[in-house]
């Protein structure tokens, strides 16, 4: 332990840093687009539902894994080469932007039929009714979703080091191969990754007792 926090602590750091622009990168597009497949899912025109329903079926079942090895060494095939740290973005959003439209799809359901009905017979158009009703009512239902979602994609992050991007995990996996310190450092990325999950569940715990406190 104490050669990790001597030696590799700058090492460590940077890999820390790179899990976290991959997560906050990845989480932030899923939420806004997972947002804007949640309103084609409800969408009153049938296309827009369907291709809704067919991207989130296609991406809540295509392993990551698998994903991330198209995106970052298939696209080059076809001359498309987004480079390793945002072809990794770019797999990890379009599996979280599938599972944030069915987040929000059941904060949205959520909203009483009733409701909605009234803002229709008071004259408000689709896109009123959404930002007027549906998604103020919605985002105090999935902070705890929302939060667990943000988890996921973090974890999901640790992925990366499959494809050679040095992330935490990557950064850890490399340590050990040059120091042979067996558990230890990969308990070092256990730690951190609890911590910040831990963290990250007290904020939304925190934000949904006010936003109970404001309702």
């Amino acid at each position: 332990m104490q050669i990790i926090l001597t030696e590799y602590l700058g090492t460590l750091l940077r890999g820390l840093g790179t899990t976290a622009v991959l997560t906050v990168v990845a989480f932030v597009a899923s939420v806004v687009l997972g947002l804007l497949m949640a309103t084609f899912r409800i969408s009153p025109i049938p296309p827009l539902r369907v291709a809704g329903a067919v991207y989130v079926e296609i991406f809540r079942n295509v392993p990551l894994v698998s994903l991330l090895i198209v995106v970052v060494y298939g696209l080059p095939e076809i001359n498309l080469n987004p480079g390793f740290v945002p072809g990794v973005i770019i797999a990890m959003t379009l599996v979280g932007t599938a599972f944030a439209c069915e987040t929000f799809r059941t904060g949205i359901n959520a909203i009483g039929a009733g409701q909605i009905e009234a803002a229709r017979s008071i004259g408000l158009t689709f896109g009123g009714i959404v930002r007027e009703l549906i998604l103020p009512q919605a985002t105090r239902t999935v902070i705890g979703p929302t939060v667990t979602l943000f988890i996921g994609i973090m974890l999901s992050s640790s992925l990366a080091t499959v494809v050679g991007v040095r992330d935490l995990t990557g950064t850890v996996s490399y340590i050990n191969n040059r120091e042979a310190l067996g558990i230890t450092t990969f308990l070092v990325a256990a730690v951190l990754y609890a911590a910040i999950s831990l963290g990250a569940a007290a904020f939304g715990a925190r934000m949904e007792t006010r936003l109970r406190v404001l309702r």
